[in-house]
């Protein structure tokens, strides 16, 4: 092909661009055209993937079994029975997978918003981490506080005989959905038992430590924390609760007794919160927590 050829396909191309022959090509920093929301053959928009239920979900083609496969699923919702295309996961598997993982970050990442302590009744304090960044790679300073916040602290929460404390942790989307349904429940089960709760405290940029530090600030005689764990691909919404009775910086990690687990497919959040009141109870009886709790309760 000669120059002037070259010429003449290259003037022939901006001709059909010019008179609308040929679909206009994306341009960078172009005007921003928003896409329509994908539509199945019937017309119907696409189900969002991430509402089918992976336990009732089998995609293995022709399987010898599926009725006792899917009895066995009912039971978790680990990903099984995927099946395969070819050597390689189905669509919908990978989908599934990666908007999952999507949101585990999400959680990750994401604050719980400012409004949340103030529209719960809750002292916002904060550890001594600047922002989401230093929270994930500096943990120990998501364990304690600086000399404003511990001021904050002493003067809100000193000596309450059980101090209720949510902080957001690695997760706030299982803040958002189980944090406040628990707390309902653990000060109805309280109060049922005769112990009040006093003023709580939601805690920014939270390590489970951080619960240490409140102890030894308040002289409280057991911290309760509710704090987001770190989400997985089954999850990004849970919650776990760490019971201490007084603690301490520095105390081992068996002094702590824990609920784990919280959030709409394992432990529902106002029956975790029962079981937390009960627990509290038992702490405060026996002056202890931990694998501490554990053997009084078998001697």
């Amino acid at each position: 092909m000669n120059k002037e050829e070259l010429k003449t396909i290259v003037a022939q191309m901006l001709r059909e661009l010019h008179t609308g022959d040929c679909p206009e090509p994306p341009v960078k920093a172009g005007e921003y055209k928003p896409t329509q929301p994908v539509r199945g053959d019937d017309g119907g928009v696409i189900e969002d993937i991430t509402t089918v239920d992976l336990r009732k979900q089998y995609l293995v083609e022709q399987p010898k079994n599926a009725a006792a496969f899917l009895a066995l699923k009912a039971k978790t919702p680990a990903r099984l029975g995927v099946g395969r295309a070819g050597t390689r996961y189905k669509t919908a598997t990978l989908l599934r997978f990666r908007a999952d993982h999507a949101a585990a970050q999400d959680s990750v990442f994401s604050l719980v918003p400012e409004e949340f302590a103030k529209a719960n009744g809750l002292i916002p304090v904060k550890t001594e981490c600047r922002d989401k960044d230093e929270y994930l790679t500096r943990p120990d300073l998501g364990r304690r506080f600086d000399e404003q916040n511990q001021t904050v602290i002493r003067e809100t929460c000193a000596n309450q005989r059980v101090l209720l404390v949510i902080g957001d942790g690695l997760s706030s989307a299982a803040i958002e959905a189980n944090a406040i349904d628990c707390a309902s429940a653990i000060r109805q089960g309280l109060k049922a038992r005769g112990i009040e709760l006093g003023k709580g405290l939601f805690v920014k940029f939270c390590r489970v430590g951080a619960s240490d530090h409140i102890g030894e600030l308040t002289g409280c005689e057991l911290v309760c924390m509710l704090v987001g764990e770190r989400p997985g691909l089954v999850t990004n919404e849970s919650m776990s609760a760490y019971l201490t009775y007084k603690p301490y910086r520095g105390i081992p990690e068996s002094r702590r007794t824990v609920v784990s687990n919280i959030h709409r497919q394992g432990v529902p959040a106002v029956e975790a919160g029962a079981h937390i009141a009960s627990l509290i109870e038992k702490m405060l009886k026996q002056k202890t927590s931990g694998i501490d709790l554990v053997q009084e309760a078998l001697s």
